[in-house]
C-alpha cells in the first residue's frame, strides 16, 4: 500500500532537503564523493587483427583511467587471453577471473560509486545464454546479471563492446545501471568496430561536447555511434552493427575525468549547478533503501531531467559564443 499524500508529499520534501544539505557538503569540499572503478575484459582474438584492435581499445582505457580519471590500482582491474600478468594486465580473462575480479570490486566500490565494466571481443548466444568468448569456458549474460546484483546501490556502466551483444541489454537492465550493446541483437554477429571508438571517446576530449572538461557516458557513446557509422560510409559497406543504450537520461550524469572551469561565467555557473544536481542524485540513491519506491522513482527522474535541462543549456551557450 502506498503512503497518503500528505505523509508521501512530506517524505519528498524530507528526501529533497537531505539529498540537497548531502550534495553542497560534497560540493563545499570541491571534490566528487563518487569514485570510479573500472573493469576491462578482453576476450579471445582468434586473429593477429583482433588481438591489435582488442588490445589498443583495452590500453586506451586503461591509460584514460590511470592517467585522466585518477582510479586508484586496486580500482582497475584488465583482463586480457595473454596468460603472463604484467603492467598490461592482471592476469588472464576466464570465466573464474571475472567471477573474481567482481568479487574483489565489491569489496572496494562504495555506495554512490561508479563501476565501469567493459567487454571487448566476440560474442554469441541468443537471450540470457548470449556470451563474450573468453579463454575456456563463456560467461553468460545471466551470470555477469548475477555478477552485477552485488553492486545495487552503486551506479555500474556495463558495456559490452562484443559483436553479437545485443541481447545483453535486456538481461542486464536495472535501475542506477547502464547498459550499452556494440549491436542491438545477438544476430548481428559481424566484426564490431564499436569498441574502439567508444574507447577513444572515454579517452579523449574529442567526445567532450559541452566542453565542461569531462566526458559524460551519453559523450562517449554518441561520439563512437557516429564514428562507426562514418566509418561504414566512408568504406562504402552496409553498416552491420548499431549500438543501443538502456537509460540516456542517466548516462548523461555519468561523467569521468576531472571538470575545468570555464572562462565563461556563464558556462560556469551552469555547470556548478549541474554538479550540485549531481550530487544530488548520488545523495539520494543513499536513501533508496529506506524510500517510498514510488517516491524514489519520482525524484530520481526530476532530478535526472534537470541534470539533462542544464546540459543544454550549457551546449546552447557554447554555440552563442
Amino acid at each position: 500500500m502506498g503512503l497518503p499524500p500528505v505523509a508521501r508529499s512530506g517524505m519528498i520534501t524530507r528526501i529533497r532537503n537531505v539529498a540537497l544539505f548531502i550534495a553542497m557538503a560534497l560540493f563545499a569540499r570541491s571534490a566528487h564523493a563518487q569514485r570510479t572503478h573500472v573493469l576491462v575484459v578482453s576476450g579471445l582474438s582468434g586473429e593477429p587483427h583482433f588481438q591489435r584492435t582488442f588490445d589498443l581499445a583495452t590500453a586506451t582505457i586503461r591509460e584514460a583511467a590511470h592517467t585522466k580519471w585518477g582510479v586508484a590500482d586496486s580500482s582497475l582491474i584488465v583482463l586480457t587471453e595473454d596468460s603472463v600478468v604484467s603492467v598490461r594486465s592482471n592476469g588472464r580473462s576466464t570465466r573464474a577471473a571475472v567471477a573474481a575480479s567482481f568479487f574483489a570490486l565489491s569489496k572496494r566500490v562504495q555506495p554512490g560509486d561508479v563501476l565501469l565494466v567493459v567487454l571487448i571481443g566476440h560474442g554469441s548466444g541468443d537471450g540470457a545464454g548470449s556470451k563474450v568468448n573468453l579463454p575456456g569456458p563463456d560467461p553468460t549474460a545471466s551470470e555477469f546479471a548475477t555478477w552485477l546484483s552485488q553492486f545495487s546501490r552503486q551506479t555500474v556502466v556495463f558495456v559490452n563492446a562484443a559483436s553479437g551483444s545485443g541481447d545483453f541489454l535486456p538481461v542486464l537492465s536495472a535501475p542506477t545501471r547502464i547498459v550499452i550493446t556494440a549491436t542491438k541483437s545477438a544476430l548481428e554477429r559481424n566484426e564490431s568496430l564499436f569498441a574502439q571508438y567508444f574507447a577513444k571517446g572515454l579517452a579523449s576530449d574529442e567526445a567532450d561536447a559541452d566542453k565542461d572538461g569531462r566526458v559524460s557516458v551519453l559523450e562517449a557513446y554518441r561520439y563512437a555511434t557516429t564514428a562507426v557509422a562514418r566509418a561504414y560510409e566512408t568504406t562504402n559497406r552496409l553498416q552491420t552493427e548499431h549500438a543501443q543504450l538502456s537509460d540516456s537520461l542517466l548516462a548523461a550524469t555519468v561523467v569521468f575525468g576531472g571538470a575545468q572551469r570555464s572562462s565563461d561565467p556563464r558556462i560556469a555557473a551552469l555547470v556548478a549547478e549541474r554538479q550540485a544536481l549531481e550530487m544530488a542524485v548520488a545523495a539520494l540513491r543513499e536513501t533508496k533503501a529506506s524510500m517510498d519506491a514510488s517516491a524514489y522513482d519520482r525524484e530520481l527522474e526530476r532530478l535526472l531531467l534537470a541534470i539533462a535541462e542544464k546540459t543544454q543549456a550549457i551546449r546552447a551557450v557554447g554555440v552563442k559564443k
